[in-house]
């Protein structure tokens, strides 16, 4: 198989720039009055921690955490990182970020579970002179910076995609739609949500509607059970899944229903099982948030931070969002893009997120993709 080369995503650009500025210690010094770190020095080394969220999503294991330790030691050979994961958990993220103070982290790059709950470890950590990167998802508090994704977007671009599914089937105007957001916990789903709404209301029947507590694929499949019930199989022209693990859920409801003509079904995050799910006509479409990108922009923004520079952001520059609590953030906010059986070579693949041979395991080497793939 060829491969192909010529997709590079404006965040990675971006980000490898942001990289390089840092790197060169070309960023300006701000001289860190102590509230705000700006103590640490790169040729020492410093002690960075990392909270990510959960794990029932697949992305924060395999690659949010590799690409992130990476990047800091590309970025401070001498740095050590501290990490933990919270498995959905509030009470065990507050406890870790306790004991990762008490260890002494410089700085500390958090991905909320709970973002409202969050706003006490921002607060404790401010109180003890440690800045905060929020991680891709926006925390109470007052943290410094902010990177993710441009979530509502996200939610838009699903939205068109289900609507467009829906035309190429003919079903446009017919029948209903189930909507499964994410957690209501986070505050990415409102966003996602909110995004999806503008793109959807008026121009859909939205039959059934549920938010989805942890992003729990089993909770999504009773959900699409009770809609199933409710609707009636055949009235249900479509689905809006705010995630891949949720989709598969759905996709499990349908099938115990015995719908044989699956109706189109979104998703996000590219996760594998998601991605082989499109090429099989399973799934529609995923949402690829290229997620090196965005923990090498953490990266940098933590060893700013720590050693007192501004973060001057990547190839757009920083905007400015605002937090449930009403704090003003400096932000960086990339791009998702669709991914549907037409583009998968050109995005996940060629971006080196995964390999043909990843996806194109024994259930799936008889695909249009895989098989495509194989003569090319």
């Amino acid at each position: 198989m060829q491969k192909r080369t010529g997709f590079v995503s404006r965040a990675a650009v971006g980000a490898a720039a942001a990289l390089a500025l840092l790197a060169a210690g070309c960023a300006t010094t701000t001289g860190g009055d102590g509230a705000n770190g700006g103590d640490a020095s790169v040729e020492k080394g410093f002690k960075v921690g990392l909270l990510l969220p959960e794990s029932k999503t697949a992305r924060y294991e395999k690659f949010d955490k590799p690409y992130f330790e990476q990047a800091l030691a590309e970025l401070c050979e001498k740095c050590e990182l501290s990490y933990q994961n919270a498995d959905q958990e509030t009470a065990k993220q507050q406890a870790q970020a306790e004991a990762m103070l008490t260890e002494g982290i410089d700085v500390l790059v958090l991905d909320a579970v709970d973002a409202e709950a969050a706003g006490k470890i921002v607060k404790d950590a401010k109180g003890q002179g440690v800045p905060v990167v929020a991680y891709d998802r926006l925390a109470h508090g007052g943290v410094d910076y902010y990177v993710s994704f441009d979530n509502r977007k996200v939610g838009e671009v699903q939205g068109r995609a289900l609507i467009e599914a829906l035309e190429k089937e003919g079903a446009a105007g017919e029948g209903q739609i189930v909507m499964i957001n994410g957690s209501p916990t986070d505050p990415n789903a409102a966003d996602f949500k909110a995004g999806a709404h503008a793109v959807l209301d008026g121009e859909v029947e939205i039959g059934a509607e549920y938010d989805t507590p942890d992003w729990s694929p089993d909770r999504a499949q009773t959900q699409m059970e009770q809609a199933i019930t409710s609707i009636g199989a055949d009235d249900i022209v479509g689905v809006y899944s705010a995630n891949d693990g949720m989709a598969q859920g759905v996709l499990a409801a349908l099938k115990s229903a015995g719908v044989d003509e699956i109706p189109p079904i979104t998703g996000q995050d590219a996760e594998i099982h998601g991605i082989q799910r499109v090429i099989s006509g399973e799934q529609y479409m995923t949402v690829y948030k290229a997620i090196r990108p965005e923990a090498e922009t953490a990266a940098a923004m933590a060893v700013a931070l720590a050693t007192g520079e501004d973060y001057a952001g990547g190839e757009d520059g920083l905007t400015e969002v605002e937090s449930g609590d009403g704090e003003k953030v400096k932000a960086v906010l990339l791009d998702p893009i669709a991914v549907t059986e037409d583009n998968v070579e050109e995005t996940v693949v060629s971006d080196g997120f995964y390999t043909i041979e990843d996806i194109c395991t024994e259930a799936y080497a008889t695909t249009d993709f895989c098989t495509s793939a194989d003569d090319s």
